[in-house]
């Protein structure tokens, strides 16, 4: 305990001084110290709730003994930073969050911590801080959003962003953009579809380390502030049983968190994500085990955008603990793994129910027999490409057509908002992967422009770079070894046919093997001046196909 080394004893007179300093009471001192993360700005929207969360959480940690102690960790907010140079700081973010918390933590010597984060980036660094520094943990994110109503129907922010293509396309005019700009996100909370903040606060369920509720309960529920106080209240259960992340974080878990990724159709960012996590649990994560346990796995949710459903249906039929109940009829996940409730998650199952076979279709009767991501492979991706299957359009899981390659983000939105991609094509978008960007930006104003014109069913993207958990298409991301590495992705030119097989896991630039020889032998990346913390990461990063971890 904290008061052990750093509050008890003559010695330690000089910290205590400091503790006196900070206005904590002797009584205060000699209580488990526990670390409160707070992710709260006022520039994320799934963030400016979270006063109120660390709020409920500091009461619960006060309510059950504990001394609750706040500090800060940074957030981006990945749909203000899309489609221009701040969208390469988004993924960069989620390591300096890791690295910020764990300095924190370690320096302070804290007794067990609540991380409270929401958005894409901030949940899997504050989990990987604490697989790093491995004492008690519990999460409780801040919830999402509730789903928009434009014309009396459900939206979120990937309808707003295929609005602006329909827009440029002539489909909808100016009023119509309008509506829809002010009626998509009406409240506080993660963008309500299973995009990566929601799809990353409801593994951490299925990790173990949030309690019931964590990715669901929309931000604007008092069941939250509920929740953020059992968060509180628990994790002082965890420093007397001294339950750490590593005991619940096991291979077991993160094999369990992957097989809930099929069933739910989350985010393709969650390929990045679990390995990164997995790595700093010392756990062996390869990209071919989503293709395995997708084979066996039934996706059982289509939630926005892969279809009509959001958040708060999720949530009322039953949430993230009903999947996996659904999933249990197949034998599919390992439910005697430890969870930060103190109990299994066979414990944590009983009496749970599928309320709403419509929203969580039943295991008999799934939207497909396999799972929500395949990673493709190929000539074109010797370490593989992600693509979230759930969301593709059944004439696109098979598709030929000619490359229309582009050097960046930008010069691929101009040519698409020119009308210059047509029916067939397979847009290719390289330097933009980790190194290569650097920062692997997303590529939602791309893919949502070719939804909003109505070329969906009829051209693919692919690229070294990523894509928002708001992608939906045949969208080919993580392409490794990206372009920046000297990856095939790099010599691609305009005309060359692409085949993608997404059933069959295939990604091939359809060109002999002696012209791809060649042009191998005379590839030079292209190399981009570069400064500050970019140039740092860019020089440590490893590929997509690896989590995109840095190299230390």
């Amino acid at each position: 305990m904290i008061k052990d080394t750093i509050v008890n004893g003559a010695q330690n007179a000089p910290h205590r001084s400091l503790y006196h300093a900070l206005g904590l009471t002797r009584e205060e001192q000699q209580r488990p110290l526990i670390a409160v993360v707070s992710s709260y700005n006022e520039i994320v929207p799934g963030h400016m709730n979270l006063d109120k969360i660390v709020d409920a959480v500091k009461l619960g940690v006060a309510m059950a003994g504990g001394t609750p102690i706040v500090f800060p960790a940074i957030a981006v907010c990945d749909g203000i930073a899309m489609g221009h140079e701040g969208m390469k700081y988004s993924l960069v973010t989620r390591d300096l969050i890791a690295d910020s918390t764990e300095s924190m933590l370690r320096a302070h010597g804290f007794d067990g911590v609540v991380m409270v984060p929401n958005c894409d980036k901030n949940v899997p660094g504050l989990l990987m801080a604490a697989a790093r520094v491995n004492i008690p943990t519990v999460f409780v994110s801040g919830g999402p959003m509730l789903a928009g109503r434009v014309h009396g129907k459900k939206t979120s922010l990937s309808s707003m962003f295929e609005a602006v293509g329909a827009y440029s396309a002539g489909k909808i005019d100016e009023a119509e953009l309008t509506l829809c700009e002010e009626n998509t996100c009406p409240t506080c909370g993660s963008c309500s579809g299973m995009y990566t903040a929601n799809s990353m606060n409801c593994l951490t369920e299925v990790l173990g380390m949030g309690l019931k509720g964590n990715g669901t309960i929309p931000a604007v529920y008092s069941a939250r502030i509920e929740l953020a106080k059992h968060a509180g209240m628990q994790v002082m259960e965890l420093v007397k049983q001294n339950i750490r992340p590593r005991d619940i974080m096991t291979a077991a878990a993160l094999r369990n968190a992957l097989t809930a990724d099929m069933a739910l159709g989350c985010s393709t960012n969650s390929m990045l994500h679990l390995p990164a996590i997995a790595n700093e649990c010392g756990v062996d994560f390869d990209l071919d085990m989503a293709n395995d346990i997708s084979a066996v796995t039934p996706n059982l949710c289509h939630l926005a955008p892969a279809g009509p459903t959001y958040m708060e249906d999720l949530n009322e039929a039953g949430g993230v603990y009903a999947v996996l109940k659904e999933l249990t009829k197949l034998n599919l996940l390992d439910t005697s793994v430890l969870t930060c409730t103190g109990k299994t998650m066979e414990d944590n199952l009983r009496g749970v129910i599928n309320k709403d076979p419509s929203v969580i279709r039943t295991v008999e009767n799934p939207y497909s027999p396999t799972g929500g991501i395949a990673v493709l492979k190929g000539n074109l991706a010797l370490d593989g490409g992600v693509v979230k299957r759930s969301a593709v359009l059944p004439e696109m899981l098979v598709h030929e057509g000619p490359a229309k390659v582009f050097e960046c983000e930008e010069d691929a939105q101009a040519a698409i908002n020119a009308g210059k991609i047509v029916a067939g094509d397979v847009v290719v978008i390289r330097y933009e992967g980790p190194k290569g960007g650097p920062g692997m930006r997303e590529m939602l104003n791309p893919t949502s422009a070719i939804m909003g014109m109505g070329l969906g069913g009829s051209v693919a993207l692919i690229t070294d770079g990523r894509f928002s958990g708001a992608t939906r298409g045949a969208c080919i991301g993580h392409v490794s070894p990206e372009a920046a590495s000297g990856g095939v992705i790099g010599v691609v030119r305009d005309g060359d046919i692409i085949s993608i097989d997404i059933p069959n896991n295939k990604l091939e630039l359809k060109i002999s093997d002696e012209e791809l020889a060649e042009r191998m032998a005379n590839f030079v990346p292209r190399k981009k001046e570069l400064s500050g913390y970019l140039k740092r990461y860019a020089a440590l990063v490893s590929s997509g196909a690896k989590g995109a971890i840095l190299n230390i």
